[in-house]
């Protein structure tokens, strides 16, 4: 397609979009969430959903392996009604919070430990998963006075790209683009400016594998790089939405909640600190989830990387279940658990002569 045709027809679905999102907004925040989950029902029920839907089944089915299939199932469903509910939130955010009413919208949990983290000198990263209300999170790390960097994957429709980059930044949290952001960030943690993750993707096969509900889950090097570089500060938190009992009338009715804060001197000691500050930031992440597993992601490809020795039907290595055995938090039954499931996995791969799991 030409440029001029491809600009003008993503200027149409941008505009398409945006009168979507001026018709959410203009819905009162009860009845707008009430719409989302209603039609985030019926879209769980499509068959172009089911593919995604087994997926949660099966990953919820991993972490809660004591549930029934009747709690699983719901719960998986109820990851697209936490998925339509943050459109909402997202759409109605940048002007329902404001500097002068934000805390009508947000609550502050026992925070003390992340804010000495915060005003703390040196370098900080704030972690946190698709749990809860991520962007809510960056906007009250914001409004407390530190403003945020955060990295996400720009949105292929450029104006609309554009448009929600404006959009947050004028609230104080600005976006970067994943892509690049490796030679980008460095110079930004070394001066200080704190920068925020979602640091439960799927981080492929040359990431570092720890475990995340007792199986072995890729995550990425980069942010582990940066701590060991600068040596700087982990706060690990997430905004939970409350139950509706907890929430003032007509507000967003989130709580932010600091899961872990740890730093140099707690990795000092491990034989491997990348694999223990990465493994540590994966276990804060699994207790946000456990807290609120009603609003978790559960139709991501979460363990969709194997490490090499499952790819390769190899034995489950020495090295790892040592480094796993020293973790303070893992148990004899955790590392066996860990085990049990790699071998399950290798198994799979070996069944469907695949190097990475659906």
């Amino acid at each position: 397609m030409p440029t001029a045709l491809r600009s003008l027809a993503d200027h149409t679905v941008y505009l398409a979009i945006r009168a979507a999102l001026a018709g959410v907004g203009s819905i009162p925040r009860g009845p707008s969430e009430s719409v989302a989950r209603s039609l985030a029902r019926a879209y769980a029920r499509l068959p172009s959903s089911r593919k995604r839907v087994a997926r949660a089944v099966r990953n919820l089915a991993v972490a809660f392996p004591d549930w029934d299939r009747d709690r699983i199932d719901a719960y998986a469903r109820g990851a697209y009604e936490h998925l339509f509910a943050l459109g909402t939130e997202m759409a109605q955010g940048p002007h329902l919070l404001t500097e002068d009413g934000w805390h009508r919208h947000v609550a502050l949990g026992d925070i003390s430990s992340g804010l000495r983290a915060l005003l703390s000198a040196g370098p900080c990263l704030l972690i946190t998963g698709h749990c809860g209300n991520w962007e809510m999170l960056g906007y009250t790390v914001a409004f407390l006075g530190f403003p945020m960097h955060a990295l996400y994957r720009p949105l292929d429709l450029k104006p609309l790209d554009h448009w929600v980059r404006r959009t947050r930044e004028r609230r104080g949290l600005t976006l970067m683009d994943k892509f690049g952001a490796l030679r980008r960030l460095p110079p930004m943690v070394g001066a200080g400016i704190p920068i925020g993750f979602v640091a439960d993707q799927n981080g492929g096969d040359r990431g570092v594998f720890v475990p995340f509900f007792n199986r072995l889950t890729s995550t990425y090097k980069s942010i582990g790089l940066l701590a060991l570089q600068f040596r700087t500060r982990i706060l690990c938190a997430m905004a939970r939405r409350l139950p509706p009992e907890e929430r003032e009338p007509g507000s967003f009715g989130y709580r932010v909640e600091v899961s872990d804060v740890f730093g140099p001197q707690d990795w000092a000691c491990h034989p491997d600190p990348l694999f223990y500050l990465t493994a540590r930031y994966r276990r804060a992440i699994e207790r946000m989830v456990r807290a609120v597993p009603d609003q978790y992601l559960w139709m991501h490809r979460i363990w969709r990387s194997r490490p090499r020795h499952e790819r390769h039907q190899r034995p489950f290595p020495a090295a790892l279940a040592e480094k796993i055995r020293l973790l303070p938090w893992i148990t004899d039954a955790d590392l066996d658990a860990i085990k049990a499931h790699s071998i399950r996995d290798a198994r799979t791969l070996a069944e469907t002569g695949q190097d990475k799991l659906s």
